[in-house]
């Protein structure tokens, strides 16, 4: 069994295609009018109801109970590119968690809950260069030693 990606309910594909290629530089890699895939495993259906053999009311939009989650290097630069475009329903602001990483949330334009957040690798070199040691870092994100070091190589 291998998992293949997630599948989205979307009320016009073009638009939808449109947002997600510009807000995360997301690259199609399979195009069949109504159902676009891209590269990351990510689909786009349009008329999900005649997929799924399921009537159209009961397509739900806004059921908050899912989210997909992105992470960048420069989550302010994000956030600046999100506030400059007026298609955007925010959730929340920005908001940081006790590990130190930020994320902010928000909408697609079918009202999917998108998060993005800081690399965990962003997460710690901003502690590291705070002056923390590799020790303090760790105690600080409240993990052990030796998974700090994996998430330093898992990025790198």
């Amino acid at each position: 069994m291998k998992y293949i990606g997630t599948v989205l309910a979307v009320d016009d594909i073009k638009l939808s295609r449109k947002f997600y290629e510009d807000i995360f530089g997301l690259e199609v890699c399979q195009d069949y009018g109504i159902n676009i895939s891209f590269t990351c495993g990510l689909s786009l259906q349009q008329d999900f109801d005649w997929l799924v053999g399921i009537p159209k009311e009961k397509i739900l939009k806004q059921t908050n109970n899912i989210e997909l989650y992105f992470e960048t290097e420069d989550l302010d630069a994000f956030v600046e590119t999100l506030q400059k475009r007026s298609d955007i329903a925010f959730i929340s602001e920005v908001q940081e968690y006790p590990w130190g990483q930020r994320v902010i949330r928000f909408y697609d334009l079918d009202k999917h809950i998108i998060e993005v957040g800081e690399n965990m690798l962003m997460v710690i070199k901003r502690f590291l260069d705070s002056g923390l040691t590799k020790e303090q870092t760790a105690e600080r994100m409240d993990l052990p030693l030796e998974e700090l070091e994996k998430l330093i190589a898992f990025y790198k």
